[in-house]
């Protein structure tokens, strides 16, 4: 099918509402990982793979080994590679999920950010921190970036065209549909400023 590029009024989606029952996001942090947590972040990449793997019935993808883990995630690129980076997200000085960064674009074209990999664990979600952490590292590495959902994650296509939009930050917004060999959803590409 190709890529079709959905157009964009300029409006700025209003942010989240938050309900009477939603609690305000205690102190979000984002910091580097080092080559030295990257157990770390294999242990919450189970996790990840995890809440993934839903979206992967009826096929291969998402099996475990003989002794109940996923696969390893490569990581070594991470501390490698210049426009890589693995980072710790926590909240209230507790941790709270990990990001991958990088430059490799599900699009083909160019941009100087990726997000590879965004988690936060269930117990933090549908508080503010997901888009507090986001925030922050955006505005780390301000530029051009790239943010890929998979078809069939509805509520982290919402969560990233919400996040994105909302910020006075955000500019240049498109959102791509691809469907083919490359990847199979949508995809988000904007400008952040400082």
């Amino acid at each position: 099918m190709g890529i079709v590029v959905r157009a964009y009024s300029g409006r700025r989606a209003k942010s989240y509402t938050k309900s009477a029952t939603m609690q305000q996001p205690g102190s979000v942090s984002v910091a580097a990982a080092g080559r030295g947590q990257a157990p770390l972040i294999q242990n919450l990449m189970q996790l990840y793979t995890h809440d993934f793997s839903e979206f992967w019935g009826g096929t291969s993808r998402g099996d475990v080994n003989a002794q109940g883990l996923f696969a390893a995630y490569p990581l070594d690129e991470y501390w490698v590679l210049p426009s890589w980076s693995a980072m710790l997200i926590c909240c209230d000085e507790v941790l709270a999920g990990f990001c991958l960064v990088n430059d490799r674009t599900h699009s083909g074209l160019t941009a100087q950010r990726n997000m590879a990999e965004f988690f936060i664990l269930r117990k933090h979600r549908g508080r503010g921190v997901s888009q507090a952490a986001a925030e922050i590292i955006f505005s780390r590495h301000p530029g051009s970036w790239e943010v890929a959902v998979t078809r069939k994650n509805a509520h982290a296509r919402e969560f990233w065209r919400k996040t994105i939009t909302a910020s006075a930050k955000s500019s240049r917004f498109q959102e791509l549909d691809l469907q083919d060999e490359r990847w199979n959803g949508p995809i988000f590409r904007f400008e952040w400023g400082t």
